[in-house]
């Protein structure tokens, strides 16, 4: 029986010495990340309808996330950083003009109107089986209306919804009151001595909740309103729209903005924004101050079950443990509701500053804008003292029992049945990012961007730096063909599908790919740098 032979490289060395070599994985790891290739690509598997070639393909896991995806998250960030810049100092009006609606839409739309005619005269007729048939086809003309570029909501078969419950909408005694001018269809601001037309950067905080030392962790636990902060922290998003909304109102013009939400020390929610145009200090201050949030929602301030004593499924809806009796329905209980179950209002803080286009300062606030896009919250504010993890703990306990929408099965513990409910809801536990000790009721979208910013959408700003690439290469000669991608079919990857590569297999194509496009382009932009030797040159003649 022969002894194997180990290789030249590794006789003579330790068990100890082997073990602090790099794993081939984190080798090819490091290499990705060098080349700009996602490391986590997921595997789709693609078919030709032309040729019948199937084939597995990996797609990049497009994470905004640094810590699970470096190459794909700085892709994310370096998008944004540009859509910022295009739209922030815009000397013209973006083009929304809606173009005319083809033929091909409105024989569609008059075909719709006949089966919805249709629909309603089966359902008055109590012909279920034909009014089924006839909604399905109404649903698929409604997709097929879409895919021809129709946007907007289309009229429901069934009619006008249910109403909503009328609420006051009288200013609050305790707000101030603001100006309020007609809103000019215009986005930009004024221009100064004919030729700047300066924009601003704003930020916006929560109120006070209890007084905090330097590291964000309230002075007197006791006396700190954790209540306030988790309904501040869930509702910040919907209080963000309220203030842009009163600004147009006061200013007169649609304000345009980018804006991106990031956690304070003390974990409440705090707003940087890009703003386009120009707009008073003191009136952006006035606006902060009568700015204000009313959550009508049904009364949850105290719990009416807990642990060891939860509402039950009967089959049709949940009941009360011990009478059997039924929990108030989420309707029923929002047309009880007299008065808001929660304010928010901003903090008396507002930051702004004027910003000129085209100068280092704006590159440095775009800079600042986008710096904690690629980090999660817990990377934000890391927790690195007792005392810091003791104050994140009870914000996520009260966060645990802070309804977040009108499905959220934390309405369950205050004898409520939300929206949606069924045999599978578990009181109290929800899902939303609201209620994550990792998020700690920060909102889901971390940038908020006005539809008229830039004129553009994400796609069209990847298409630009797609189409800049492409039109270097054609420079050079080197054509890159579109493909024909409506010939193509993707399909997942089944679950225990034999034939599926490695992720390795993907990750070391993807590099090699990356590689032959990168020496493609770097000839690309030598041969537009280099200067032209024919002019240089003397005739030969």
């Amino acid at each position: 029986m022969t002894t194997p032979t180990l290789p030249a490289d590794v006789a003579g060395q330790t068990r100890a010495e082997r073990m602090r070599q790099p794993l081939a994985l984190d080798v090819i790891t490091a290499t990705a990340e060098q080349h700009g290739v996602c490391v986590r690509p997921f595997t789709m598997e693609v078919g030709d309808r032309d040729t019948g070639e199937l084939r597995y393909v990996g797609v990049p896991c497009g994470s905004t996330v640094e810590s699970q995806c470096g190459p794909c998250a700085r892709k994310a960030r370096a998008l944004r950083m540009a859509q910022c810049r295009e739209g922030w100092h815009l000397n013209a009006e973006p083009d929304f003009s809606p173009e005319p609606p083809t033929g091909e839409q409105t024989a569609l739309v008059e075909f719709r109107a006949d089966l919805v005619a249709a629909y309603r005269l089966a359902v008055a007729e109590e012909r279920a089986g034909d009014a089924d048939e006839l909604r399905e086809e109404i649903r698929s003309v409604d997709e097929e209306l879409r895919a021809l570029g129709m946007r907007g909501r289309l009229p429901s078969p069934d009619g006008p919804g249910e109403r909503v419950p009328n609420r006051s909408t009288r200013r609050r005694q305790d707000a101030p009151n603001l100006p309020r001018r007609k809103v000019e269809n215009r986005t930009l601001g004024r221009e100064f001595a004919g030729r700047f037309r300066p924009s601003m950067f704003i930020t916006l905080t929560c109120d006070s909740y209890g007084r905090v030392r330097d590291d964000g962790t309230p002075v007197d636990p006791g006396t700190y309103d954790y209540r306030r902060a988790a309904r501040d922290a869930v509702h910040f998003a919907s209080l963000v729209d309220r203030w842009w909304q009163n600004l147009r109102r006061c200013v007169g013009w649609e304000v345009q903005y980018f804006a991106t939400v990031e956690p304070q020390k003390r974990v409440a929610p705090h707003l940087h924004a890009a703003l386009r145009g120009s707009i008073p200090h003191e009136v952006l201050r006035q606006v902060t101050a009568a700015t204000y949030l009313q959550v009508w929602w049904p009364n949850h301030d105290e719990l009416v079950y807990g642990e060891g004593r939860l509402p039950v499924w009967d089959g049709e809806h949940f009941v009360d443990p011990d009478t059997r009796a039924p929990l108030t329905a989420w309707d029923e209980a929002v047309d009880q509701v007299e008065e808001p179950a929660h304010v928010a209002t901003f903090g008396v803080q507002v930051h702004s500053k004027g910003i000129l286009g085209d100068t280092d300062q704006a590159g440095r606030h775009i800079g600042y804008l986008t710096k904690y896009l690629t980090k999660t919250v817990g990377e934000v504010v890391e927790a690195g003292t007792d005392r810091q993890r003791q104050h994140h703990d009870r914000l996520h306990e009260e966060l645990s029992v802070t309804p977040c929408s009108a499905r959220c099965a934390v309405w369950l513990l205050y004898g409520i049945q939300p929206v949606g409910a069924n045999s599978k809801t578990t009181p109290g536990p929800c899902k939303s990012r609201a209620h994550r000790r990792t998020t700690l009721g920060l909102p889901g979208r971390r940038v908020l961007v006005s539809r008229k910013w830039s004129g553009k959408t994400l796609a069209d700003h990847r298409a630009d730096r797609k189409a800049f690439v492409l039109q270097a290469l054609a420079a050079l000669g080197i054509e890159k063909p579109e493909p024909d991608r409506t010939r193509l079919v993707w399909f997942k990857v089944q679950p225990g599908d034999p034939n599926v590569p490695p992720r390795a297999h993907l990750v070391m194509h993807a590099i090699a790919e990356r590689i032959r496009w990168r020496a493609e382009y770097d000839a690309a932009l030598l041969a537009a740098q280099a200067p032209d030797v024919s002019a240089t040159q003397p005739n030969a003649a």
